[in-house]
């Protein structure tokens, strides 16, 4: 079982990135770890860390979930960042995807309980 998730997001240029991801998540970071290196705590269990690797820059693909999507990417919007629309997974979940600077994928997603 897994006690703590880090989810890595390589990036070319980390000042850019950090501007960025502190729009997104509303607050600078959490930790500077050194130079390359920063992270936010997403939950108690979840940390989200962006790294200089401009070698891999690009490539992520991270999802998180929230109980209100609305109202998390009206968040997120009011700072600036703007994503694709919000559109349907599947029967019980809804989507939104942010791009960063280097393209690194970063979406929210609701899911319904079954009813």
């Amino acid at each position: 079982m897994i006690d703590v998730l880090f989810a890595g997001v390589p990036v070319s240029d980390l000042n850019r990135a950090i501007a960025w991801y502190a729009k997104v998540l509303g607050r600078p970071a959490d930790i500077v770890p050194h130079d390359d290196e920063v992270m936010w705590q997403c939950s108690p269990a979840g940390w989200l860390y962006v790294v200089r690797d401009p070698h891999r820059a690009g490539h992520a693909i991270v999802t998180a979930a929230v109980a209100d999507l609305d109202r998390a990417v009206a968040d997120i919007r009011s700072r600036g960042v703007v994503g694709t629309p919000i559109e349907g997974v599947g029967d019980a979940a809804r989507k939104a995807r942010f791009a960063d600077p280097d393209g690194n994928e970063i979406s929210l997603i609701e899911v319904n309980a079954p009813g």
